[in-house]
């Protein structure tokens, strides 16, 4: 009976997991409370459920801020922009539900096809901005490849996220649970889908920028972003990447 309360045994791996992903979830709220942080702390997230997926050496608030610190320039730059899209979006529909326009339902369906194809492209913009350095606009060129080429993938990640909301809404008694496992459980099921990708660009990017004889290597566990300013081309070259 004490095995089953063992470090290894998978009750108390389980265990783990559901704190760890609780702490991060909690770590992620917090620092999204003062809306102008929500990008930068929504990377960290992304950033930790990635090394959780893995199951690499992870300590999540260490490597929460630390991604946090990295990446809240252009973290708050693309939730700014997010922020921007959203508010549009909103604006619009609520413009034309108080309005008797001939040509409504037809804006209507435009709006939506235009708020999901920005849900598209976000659902992986800080996951993509975590693990690989760019400029903004690369990092959202390429998270919409990635999206696209990732296709099924993206839909279910949509579905993940957006399903606490409507839980909410519906099953208010589970308020908790949502507060405590709302963004880290999608970010973390999505981690499992997209690791695999993620690894072979990767190994793509980390072979094309192999350092030369003579120049100094990155000391082995120093888990920095991968930089290639051209991921966007090798994605497009690479569309059989699975």
């Amino acid at each position: 009976n004490m095995k089953f309360f063992d470090l290894e045994s998978p009750l108390m791996q389980i265990l783990n997991k559901v704190a760890d992903l609780m702490i991060l979830n909690i770590l992620t709220v917090v620092c999204c409370i003062p809306v102008i942080t929500t990008g930068a702390s929504l990377t960290a997230m992304h950033y930790v459920a990635l090394k959780m997926a893995r199951n690499e050496e992870c300590y999540i608030a260490r490597d929460f801020f630390k991604s946090f610190k990295l990446n809240f320039r252009q973290g708050t730059v693309i939730w700014l922009i997010e922020l921007f899209i959203i508010a549009v979006l909103v604006g619009d529909f609520l413009i034309m539900s108080r309005m008797e326009m001939a040509f409504g339902s037809v804006l209507k369906v435009i709006i939506t096809v235009i708020a999901f194809l920005a849900l598209f492209t976000f659902i992986f913009v800080f996951p993509v901005l975590a693990k690989f350095e760019n400029t903004v606009i690369r990092t959202v060129k390429n998270a919409f490849f990635i999206a696209v080429l990732q296709f099924p993938k993206a839909i279910v990640m949509m579905v993940l996220f957006v399903l606490p909301l409507p839980l909410f809404l519906f099953f208010p008694q589970i308020t908790p649970i949502i507060f405590l496992f709302g963004l880290t459980v999608p970010a973390w099921l999505s981690a499992k889908m997209y690791s695999g990708y993620f690894r072979k660009l990767e190994e793509q990017i980390m072979a094309a920028n192999a350092p030369e004889e003579g120049q100094s290597v990155r000391e082995e566990g120093e888990d920095e972003r991968i930089f290639k300013d051209e991921l966007d081309e090798a994605l497009v070259d690479d569309s059989h990447i699975g």
